[in-house]
């Protein structure tokens, strides 16, 4: 069955708007980055875990792309990105580690021409501008951010290096439609995990409100990145990362409605920037969609 034009983003929106109480939930744990890690890695990997063994009808094809460079690669960046967040969400104000997040439209855009020769459209560079304003003048209100010096730069690498593993996931899904998503990424969230609890101690895992990580870890992950891995592989990597950032802006607004901790105005204003420039190109994504059935009609009927 044909997927109407704007399935992937639609997706992707929807993927990206369940992820944004994810710090926000990460913050109520009241646990240390390792600590979180091993939770969220846990939870998380469990759930995709159990829904690969429960809808799978393919289970000896999926371990044997399992063991497959693609296969493991969806794993790494999984672990890699599971503990960067957690650990930089741990140590540093969450607006710094998502405006770093934030970069992910820029490596996915090129990664995917370099290893997919997918050449990115001008509206997405120019929206990926638009939104890299919007960001630097959100990080640019940091003389008011809460964070040692040393916390802020740890955010922001945690951040960058977050962004490059999950353009990286989205390329290598792409070009590899037949991995199977729910297995690698919850292989990769276990891994985390492991290593989180190994961390910790596990006497101290009970330490904190271990049921805002279940939420986040059973509900909000899974949901979240099933669906933005899923929309990959109907829509552009950098299409996919650009939606992403909604939750660089709503996840500072959760962590501020419910905990108080600080929203800059050039944060705001930042964020502002940033939610223009996606609406205006979901508009223009729509519109081109449009025209598409409309040149196709016109075709056929000469």
């Amino acid at each position: 069955m044909t997927r109407h034009p704007l399935f992937g983003l639609a997706l992707a929106a929807f993927g990206a708007l369940v992820l944004t109480p994810d710090a926000m939930f990460l913050r109520l744990s009241e646990m240390s980055g390792p600590q979180m890690m091993g939770w969220r890695g846990i939870f998380m990997g469990s759930s995709l875990t159990l829904l690969w063994l429960l809808t799978s009808r393919t289970r000896g094809a999926d371990l044997a792309l399992l063991a497959s460079g693609a296969g493991i690669a969806i794993v790494g960046c999984q672990f890699v990105n599971s503990a960067l967040f957690a650990l930089g969400i741990g140590a540093a104000p969450v607006a710094i580690v998502l405006f770093g997040v934030a970069t992910t439209p820029i490596w996915a855009a090129l990664l995917a021409w370099a290893f997919l020769g997918e050449r990115t459209p001008l509206a997405t560079w120019i929206t990926i501008a638009a939104v890299s304003i919007g960001i630097g003048i959100a990080v640019l209100g940091g003389e008011e951010m809460e964070g040692t010096p040393g916390a802020v730069l740890f955010g922001a690498v945690a951040g960058l290096g977050v962004a490059m593993m999950l353009a990286a996931n989205f390329v290598v899904l792409r070009a590899r439609p037949a991995l199977p998503i729910p297995l690698l990424i919850g292989l990769g969230a276990l891994c985390a995990g492991a290593a989180g609890v190994t961390a910790t101690g596990p006497a101290q895992m009970t330490d904190g409100n271990v049921w805002a990580i279940a939420i986040t870890g059973c509900i909000i992950l899974p949901v979240s990145f099933l669906s933005l891995s899923i929309a990959s592989r109907h829509t552009a990597a950098a299409n996919v990362s650009l939606l992403l950032l909604l939750e660089t802006v709503l996840g500072p607004a959760w962590v501020w409605l419910v905990l108080g901790e600080t929203l800059t105005p050039r944060m705001l204003v930042g964020g502002a920037v940033v939610v223009v420039a996606i609406a205006l190109y979901l508009l223009h994504a729509r519109r081109r969609a449009r025209r598409g059935p409309a040149k196709a009609t016109q075709l056929a009927a000469k």
